[in-house]
């Protein structure tokens, strides 16, 4: 006996075809979603440096640079 809704084909048999044909992709997309990094001259690194220095220990504005800093990490190894 089945109850409607519980057993549904064609949602299944479609997720079953993607899966299969994401093994016939002709290219590796891998870097198809690396950002790009935006370069920054000495001068400004060491400006930015000091205005953060300036700044009193423990802002939010030092925790989020941290994490602008991982992300940027991230971004180049993903470009190789």
């Amino acid at each position: 006996m089945r109850v409607k809704g519980c057993w549904t084909p064609v949602p299944i048999a479609l997720a079953i075809a993607m899966i299969l044909l994401t093994g016939c992709a002709a290219e590796i997309s891998d870097h198809a979603a690396c950002p790009p990094i935006a370069p920054y001259s000495a001068e400004a690194q060491a400006r930015a440096a000091w205005e953060l220095d300036a700044l009193p220990a423990g802002t939010v504005i030092e925790g989020m640079l941290v994490d602008y800093h991982v992300l940027r990490r991230q971004a180049a190894a993903c470009t190789g």
